[in-house]
């Protein structure tokens, strides 16, 4: 079974699925927060905890299974020569906020990089790669 690098497009698709989880997940905490402590949900710390948030939730896919829902609904999964550690689950997660904070062009290096690999990969030591399909089972 031959894996190649994930295009551009595939893994875009796999990031606006993870945004539409990560945003479910944030109406929940910020409706609990208020029916808790009511309109006094503002500040910095409320920006702390959904940031937190945020990095969990690539953390624990990530290290767990080495891909997103997004990425396991588009057959994406990253790849490295070595586990991946909290430590390079950081670095990944730098480098993809980096690469959006930057006009998303750590994602658009994909399209000019020969292995296809954003800011958050070179960063990370690791790669995405998407797997094929697989085959079609006989209907019985």
């Amino acid at each position: 079974m031959n894996s190649e690098p994930a295009s551009f497009i595939v893994r875009v698709m796999a990031m606006i699925y993870d945004a539409l989880i990560v945003l479910g997940i944030w109406v929940f905490t910020i409706v609990l927060l208020v029916t808790i402590a009511g309109d006094a949900v503002v500040g910095a710390w409320v920006q702390s905890l959904l940031f937190v948030e945020l990095f969990a939730f690539f953390a624990y896919f990530w290290m767990k299974r080495g891909q997103t829902v997004g990425m396991l609904a588009w057959r994406l999964r990253i790849v490295s020569t070595e586990p991946m550690t909290l430590r390079r689950v950081l670095l990944r997660f730098v480098g993809a906020f980096l690469g959006g904070a930057c006009l998303f062009l750590g994602y658009l290096w994909i399209l000019f990089d020969g292995d296809r690999r954003s800011w958050s990969d070179l960063l990370s030591g690791t790669q995405v790669i998407r797997d094929p399909k697989p085959p079609k089972q006989p209907m019985n």
